[in-house]
């Protein structure tokens, strides 16, 4: 071969190779949080392939050839994680709206959610009931690029006593009507435990106390045994899924510990004991907050039912003062917002409750970030800006760190790598 075939060839070579390597994106701001430490990097850097961040840090090289998309004075941030969400529901049908809405109709509501709570700069949540496997449904479609929306852990229909919190209350007994998911018995429970995740549960959620927002039942007593807790917790576990509990009241929230739970989600009347006990157990507190604001303000113009708004009174107050102990005597907290109950959206309000009941700015953050994808089991995936981890970001004005406030109005967002909000 002779010289001027090898160089030919060693530009075909160089060629393909350029060809076949990766684009790179880069993502320039002026700042970053660090959401492990609670720091600021400024000068900020974040490289991209595909839908993997592959390096992130101050001033770093930016490769020839790489598209930038430069952030200006912002403010970079790992995609928020709502840890309790109801995707394919709306406030408006808190009370009987419900009723009438087909499981067709849910779920392109829960489209609709879904693409407001991704634009709100929550990239990841994890939903904890919808009727018929809508959720289930949802998240599908949204991972096969159907529509746009956060990933999404769902749980299906709620486990649930008969007539208890996660039962359906509101028809008359002569149309012998029931909620999917209710379980009554070791036996039974274990059955629809195991069904949940025939048809696709990523995590089983459990009502183990009643509930505010349904009818006849007492927020602070408990509903399942802790025999039927083990059972459904246990059987969860051996089959890879993890747990959460709806659990106002002390009993419920104790039982639920003991039993195994990953999470217990509101903990409105936790007392000392239960404090103790997930402590000891490292068991997740997920509180739902800001929610009490809306919902006390804006009851009259939903028309939520006299007996609802009178238990909402009595227990959202009692709350706060519950969870800011807990805060303070060191459980751990994940984010939360039973978005739903309130419109989606608004699920970065919760940042503020979390600050005026103790927790400082870079605290309340990491509930949404490391500690939430920790608590999914996701730690390898989303939650910090790490190489390895998917590209969800999100970018705001101001310094949350200083303001957690500026979460409320996020200006750019990305997942896997895709910008779904700014330019």
């Amino acid at each position: 071969m002779n010289a001027i075939a090898s160089f030919i060839l060693l530009l075909a070579s160089a060629s393909a190779f350029a060809a076949d390597a990766p684009a790179i994106t880069a993502i320039k701001a002026a700042h970053m949080v660090d959401v492990r430490s609670g720091a600021l990097v400024d000068n900020a850097v974040v490289l991209i392939s595909g839908d993997r961040i592959t390096a992130a840090g101050s001033q770093l090289t930016i490769p020839a050839g790489a598209t930038i998309i430069d952030l200006g004075n912002k403010t970079l941030l790992p995609g928020l994680i709502d840890a309790h969400t109801h995707i394919t529901a709306r406030a408006e049908d808190a009370g009987y709206g419900f009723i009438a809405k087909s499981v067709p109709r849910i779920t392109l509501t829960g489209a609709k959610n879904a693409l407001i709570t991704l634009r709100a700069g929550f990239t990841t949540i994890r939903d904890l009931g919808a009727y018929g496997y809508a959720d289930i449904g949802l998240r599908d479609a949204i991972n096969d690029g159907d529509v746009p929306g956060p990933r999404i852990l769902a749980a299906g229909p709620a486990l649930g006593i008969t007539g208890g919190h996660c039962d359906d209350t509101r028809h008359a007994p002569e149309y012998n009507i029931s909620a999917l998911g209710v379980a009554d018995g070791v036996d039974e429970a274990l059955k629809v435990t195991r069904r949940n995740i025939k048809y696709g549960a990523d995590v089983i959620k459990i009502c183990a106390t009643g509930g505010v927002l349904s009818f006849g039942d007492d927020p602070r007593t408990s509903q399942y045994t802790l025999e039927e807790l083990k059972a459904i917790i246990g059987d969860a576990h051996r089959l890879g899924r993890k747990t959460a509990a709806h659990a106002h009241g002390g009993d419920g929230i104790k039982l639920s510990v003991l039993a195994g739970v990953d999470s217990i989600e509101h903990g409105s009347y936790i007392d000392d004991e239960g404090i103790k006990l997930m402590k000891e157990h490292k068991t997740y507190l997920v509180p739902t907050l800001y929610l009490g604001d809306w919902l006390l303000e804006n009851a009259e113009a939903m028309r939520l039912p006299k007996p609802l708004v009178e238990k909402a009174k009595v227990v959202i107050p009692q709350a706060r003062i519950n969870i800011a102990k807990a805060i303070k005597a060191g459980v751990l907290i994940a984010f939360g917002t039973d978005a739903a109950v309130y419109p989606h959206g608004l699920n970065a309000r919760e940042f503020a409750v979390l600050v005026k009941l103790g927790m400082t700015p870079a605290q309340a953050i990491r509930t949404a970030t490391v500690n939430a994808a920790d608590l999914l089991g996701w730690s390898d995936k989303v939650g910090s800006i790490e190489a390895g981890k998917y590209a969800d970001l999100i970018a705001v004005d101001g310094q949350p760190l200083n303001d957690v406030r500026a979460l409320e109005q996020v200006q750019w967002v990305m997942k896997g790598g895709a910008v779904v909000k700014g330019n």
